[in-house]
């Protein structure tokens, strides 16, 4: 919690530090005269809106100094970038073109040579096997559909 008469002292800090007296810092920051004489008098306390106009028009405000009297004002070199990091440097890199294979539709009818090969395996291992229906239900196997990993599939239908 901001402590409001300590907000004011570094608020008054603030104004002596560029010379300002409140009706010229209340506009170049651009909030109302009343706005910031209420603040100054202790009857209202910051709001975030208040203290980011600050930070805006005066980057040598911390903002930690600022709502709790942590860091310094004006802003050290040291705490206004501390992040400096040289740029990267950019390699261009020529990337190989590849051509990409779309992969065949799942839902078609066509059925390719391997397709016919691996339905035929089946139907050969599997031939002792029929297809029947759940006449216990009342419901009919329409077609059954199998798909493989390689993205083909097979489609049966009882005979």
């Amino acid at each position: 919690m901001v402590n409001t008469d300590d907000f004011i002292k570094r608020l008054e800090i603030i104004l002596d530090y560029y010379g300002l007296n409140a009706s010229s810092f209340a506009d170049k920051i651009g909030v109302q005269r009343s706005s910031l004489s209420h603040l100054l008098s202790g009857r209202n306390k910051p709001s975030l809106d208040f203290i980011l106009k600050i930070l805006d028009v005066f980057p040598d405000v911390d903002l930690y100094w600022i709502l709790n009297g942590k860091g310094t004002f004006p802003k050290s070199e040291l705490n206004s970038e501390p992040n400096i990091v040289s740029p990267t440097p950019i390699f261009t890199i020529p990337i190989a073109t590849t051509k990409i294979e779309t992969p065949p539709d799942l839902f078609s009818e066509k059925i390719s040579n391997s397709k016919n090969r691996t339905e035929e395996n089946f139907l050969n291992t599997n031939a002792n096997t029929s297809i029947t229906s759940n006449p216990k239900n009342g419901n009919e196997i329409d077609r059954i559909v199998i798909f493989y990993k390689n993205g083909t599939f097979s489609t049966y239908s009882p005979e």
